[in-house]
């Protein structure tokens, strides 16, 4: 099997070939912690955590290192402003460190109701000023920034005579660095398009750290560019992050690493497409920035009910990563739905019953769907096919609980292998909960009480006592149970 992925910086799909294999070196940008999580966070987490599932399984090391910002990212833009941690702080008469340790946290418990897999590290931007000043004082040397009222930027005329700036989000610099000379309000910069390595602390700014310009704090680029460098090494395999990213940051980020060591440190940029709500942008003044808990809980007017962490997750991955996504309330509901069938179908799987030989049909099926599954997540991560593949061997294991075909049990445990794999280890979604062989994700206790119910109402029906029968069914269904009887007894499932 090769795997193949979209490299940003060639505008094509390359095979992936690790630099120092079976290790693989991925960075990916993580949040800002001056607010809640939102559904902006989500997608990055879920796109990156599948890159992550699926390199693991396919058998190698991944040091997978996600950053957290808390200091350097300013309200306006990457150089001017009020540190949006650092105001926060202000505001709510608190340490900055403890609004970045409190939505940190907040991030972390909407990451794991998500079940995104934590990091091999989590470096924060405030525990690595050293290596930032370091960064900065690699780039003077090299005659690719200057000093300026103790303040330091990198010089991107310098750079783009050089190398050229812009190699990432294709743009032509030549143009805008002589249109910048025109401009007023440069202030401390040489140029418009110049960004900043170092700046200095205002008095009243709270967040600041010596160095050899002045008390300050490391511009918001140089965070992943020293961090990464750190962790991963001079040159590393994957660096991810949405497609917001890509211009100034990611941009700045290139330039910091070929001027500070001479060579590129990242080999695949990669990005996952943006989000909208209803066709818009999300944004506080259009009413519909939405935060996870908000989802979770169905807290916000724009939300008709509540949506669970999977079908989030699920919602997400119906598209591929690098197309657009537009969430409604019916687009969710719609995905609600589609994850209970598949779920569904997947528990249907223990209700088959086995045959000594497998329908010719149904062999075709399993014999091709794990090498089809395979092949959409080889290009490019294509979720979205092997959604509509799980969902295709869902109809079929319908069929056979309904005694329409056979199945072999070799055949039968290799279908469930299949689905189980794909659904739960590499696309990362729950099984929901209960005895008609759906994974027990509740304490063992819940199940057994669930079950002495529905014994107690087994022996009700058959002491033609209805009242007491329907009263148990009626219970569990107001606590969220669907109950089924068959011809074997009942079962039972927690709904999403």
């Amino acid at each position: 099997m090769v795997l193949y992925l979209y490299n940003t910086l060639t505008r094509r799909k390359e095979k992936f070939e690790p630099l120092n294999p079976p290790m693989v070196g991925m960075y990916v940008c993580g949040p800002t912690v001056y607010g809640d999580p939102h559904l902006g966070h989500a997608r990055p987490a879920i796109t990156f955590d599948i890159l992550y599932r699926y390199l693991q399984h396919l058998g190698y090391k991944v040091r997978y290192v996600r950053n957290i910002t808390d200091v350097g990212h300013l309200e306006h833009d990457a150089d001017d402003g009020e540190d949006k941690i650092a105001k926060k702080a202000r505001l709510e008469q608190v340490e900055p460190m403890e609004v970045a340790q409190y939505y940190t946290n907040r991030y972390h418990k909407a990451m794991e109701a998500l079940n995104v897999l934590p990091p091999s590290i989590e470096p924060h931007a405030s525990g690595h000023i050293i290596e930032q000043e370091e960064l900065v004082k690699q780039i003077l040397n090299n005659g690719y920034a200057y000093e300026s009222e103790g303040s330091v930027y990198f010089d991107v005329e310098k750079y783009n005579k050089d190398h050229h700036y812009g190699i990432l989000s294709n743009r032509n610099l030549d143009d805008v660095i002589n249109a910048s000379r025109e401009l007023d309000g440069v202030g401390e910069k040489r140029n418009q398009v110049d960004f900043a390595l170092w700046k200095k602390a205002q008095p009243e700014h709270i967040m600041r750290w010596p160095s050899p310009w002045s008390d300050g704090f490391p511009g918001w680029h140089c965070e992943c560019t020293a961090m990464g460098r750190k962790y991963l090494g001079e040159e590393f395999d994957i660096h991810g992050g949405g497609m917001d990213l890509v211009f100034p940051h990611h941009e700045c980020e290139i330039a910091q690493a070929v001027a500070s060591q001479g060579k590129q440190m990242v080999r695949y940029w990669m990005h996952n497409n943006m989000l909208t709500i209803n066709g818009q942008k999300m944004g506080k003044s259009l009413g519909n920035f939405i935060t996870l808990e908000q989802f979770f809980t169905g807290n916000h007017e724009a939300l008709e009910q509540a949506y669970a962490p999977m079908v989030i997750r699920f919602f997400i991955l119906q598209a591929h990563y690098r197309s657009t996504v537009d969430f409604s309330n019916e687009a969710l509901q719609s995905a609600q739905k589609g994850l209970e069938r598949l779920l569904d179908g997947i528990a249907n799987i223990e209700r088959i019953k086995v045959s000594p030989e497998t329908d010719a049909a149904t062999a075709e099926m399993v014999r091709t769907l794990k090498e089809k599954c395979y092949d959409a997540m080889n290009d490019d991560l294509n979720t979205q096919i092997v959604i509509s593949l799980l969902f295709d061997a869902c109809r079929t294991i319908n069929s056979l609980c309904d005694g329409k075909g056979t199945i072999a049990d070799a055949d039968l445990a290799e279908l469930r292998d299949t689905m189980t794999t794909f659904a739960f280890d590499i696309l990362g979604l729950r099984a929901k909960s209960g005895n008609d062989g759906q994974s027990e994700s509740r304490e063992e206790a819940f199940g057994k009480a669930v079950d002495m119910l529905l014994e107690l109402r087994a022996k009700a029906k058959v002491d033609k006592d209805w009242a007491t029968s329907d009263r148990i069914r009626d219970a569990l269904a107001s606590f969220g149970f669907e109950v089924k009887d068959t011809k074997d007894g009942a079962t039972w499932k927690l709904g999403i």
